[in-house]
């Protein structure tokens, strides 16, 4: 049995204890991760090399998550990162939003344990 290659994750969340522990779980399942704070900080982190999943938080200084799907524009890309939005907040406009601009899944984070979000990262992993 061949072992496949890690999928590379960038963590887009403005809160870093929450960052930090996305990051040690997603490692821990055998991800590569890297965080960005702020959508300005995941464009340039793509620039030097683009995830195969952005986890991406919607309310964040600087540059929001929708401000970020705006600039990244996965539906305009050959190869995008599939991006899952995580966020406290369960707006319906906000949800349709995300999902026109390329968004894969929406979730809201107090809904999502670790291993939960390990199995959601699986299953776009996988898809």
């Amino acid at each position: 049995m061949v072992k496949k290659t890690p999928k590379s994750i960038l963590v887009v969340e403005d809160d870093t204890a929450l960052s930090e522990a996305y990051k040690l779980v997603l490692d821990h399942a055998g991800y590569t991760t890297r965080i960005a704070t702020s959508g300005i900080d995941a464009l340039k982190a793509i620039e030097q090399d683009e995830p195969d999943i952005i986890l991406l938080d919607i309310r964040m200084p600087v540059m929001d998550g929708i401000a970020f799907l705006k600039a990244y524009q996965p539906n305009n890309r050959p190869n995008p990162a599939s991006v899952i939005v995580f966020s406290n907040y369960d707006m319906q406009q906000e949800v349709d939003e995300v999902y026109q601009l390329g968004a894969e899944r929406y979730v809201l984070k107090a809904w999502a344990s670790p291993s939960e979000l390990v199995k959601l990262i699986n299953g776009t992993a996988t898809s």
